[in-house]
């Protein structure tokens, strides 16, 4: 496999692509707050053709669950990509990282996760929706990261939505002990959730800053954008 690392840079913003050209991405920050990401190929020379599309990086709700997912699957023990041009910080080499997208949002969306133990993919997912929301696709990231997780797992699960920690951590059981107020949203998501978080009690939620260098995340970003790029 060709290893490249590329350093990009836009309005005064870095972004990188990391060195595996299988899971090459990029985020081009906008004023606007969304983020411009996409692989398209590979070129000559080991060099990578991207193809930057419009994504939206905001939370929503209101999106159903229907959708199509790719199998779970045992990733074959392999190496960690070599780390971004961005110095800021690779991250924790081992945990679960999820991460959910939408473009636009509501709209068409995906969810991905990937098991890291001290640098090497133990297990990887990812699945897609087409009608949907970014936050609906974030918790379904974090409930197929923990179905694959045995009961007695010690390991973080990291997200980048404080929303959806938040949520499983503070604000689910106060819901739960008033009945699941009918006002709270993505509750067929929360409820399924929560469950998993219970009866992992050795997981531990955790949220991780998004697009900021840090390997796994990207790499999770990566698994949840993968419907962009058929």
């Amino acid at each position: 496999m060709v290893q490249a690392c590329v350093s990009l840079t836009k309005k005064g913003r870095r972004c990188t692509i990391p060195a595996d050209p299988g899971s090459a991405y990029c985020h081009l920050h906008r004023p606007d707050g969304t983020y411009q990401l996409q692989q398209q190929g590979r070129l000559g020379g080991g060099q990578l053709g991207l193809d930057l599309v419009a994504d939206a990086g905001d939370l929503g709700d209101g999106g159903r669950s229907t959708g199509r997912s790719t199998p779970v699957r045992p990733a074959a023990p392999r190496p960690a990509p070599r780390g971004t041009a961005n110095s800021r910080g690779v991250g924790p080499d081992t945990g679960v990282f999820t991460d959910g997208s939408c473009s636009p949002n509501p709209g068409p969306g995906g969810w991905g996760f990937v098991w890291v133990v001290d640098g090497t993919i133990v297990q990887e997912g990812s699945g897609d929706h087409p009608e949907t929301t970014n936050n609906r696709m974030e918790l379904t990231a974090l409930i197929e990261a923990l179905r694959v997780l045995p009961t007695d797992a010690e390991v973080t699960v990291y997200s980048d939505s404080n929303l959806c920690v938040k949520t499983l951590t503070e604000w689910a059981p106060t819901w739960e002990r008033k009945g699941w107020p009918s006002d709270k949203k993505n509750l067929d998501l929360v409820r399924p959730a929560l469950e998993l978080v219970r009866a992992r009690p050795g997981c531990r939620l955790q949220w991780i800053k998004a697009h900021v260098g840090y390997r796994w995340n990207e790499y999770a970003d990566g698994l949840a954008t993968t419907w962009m790029r058929r």
